[in-house]
């Protein structure tokens, strides 16, 4: 089983965190993608509903955990087998979410390329999308983690 563990900047990362815990509450009821199911059961689709929004809190819970007590004392996230797929979904859903909610002024392009100049945004757009390139940041190594290990299999 590999284990990689990633040292971040705690004056940097630390103000994020209140983003990530913020839209992430704004999650704990509501699907980052919504649910298009046609025509189907309304109970079927309430138990669907019901797991996937389940699925998605265990989620967030697995990359929460990540900024516990031991980040704030040592500055170190753990990446391992049990955390990495979990972890990769919660940061796809909260991107979406600050996509959806806080940066809707800037293009697919922009938010991919991160060619914007921070100074010009406000206080919260500027958190938001600083928050945005801190989940994709961590979602490609996660990528590249998963990319290495399934190579090892």
């Amino acid at each position: 089983m590999k284990r990689i563990e990633v040292r971040l900047s705690l004056p940097v990362v630390a103000p994020l965190l209140d983003a990530v815990r913020e839209v992430s509450e704004a999650l704990k009821n509501k699907l980052a993608a919504p649910l298009e199911m046609g025509e189907v059961d309304e109970d079927l689709r309430d138990i669907w509903h019901d797991e996937l929004i389940s699925a998605q809190n265990d989620d967030m819970a697995k990359l929460m955990a990540m900024f516990g007590s031991d980040f704030f004392a040592e500055g170190v996230i753990v990446l391992d087998e049990d955390n990495a797929e979990p972890v990769l979904r919660a940061c796809a859903a909260l991107r979406l979410r600050l996509r959806e909610q806080f940066l809707k002024t800037l293009s697919d392009e922009t938010l991919e390329s991160g060619a914007v100049e921070i100074e010009q945004l406000d206080e919260s757009l500027r958190k938001a999308f600083t928050c945005y390139l801190f989940l994709a940041t961590l979602e490609e190594l996660i990528i590249q983690y998963l990319d290495t290990s399934a190579g090892e299999e």
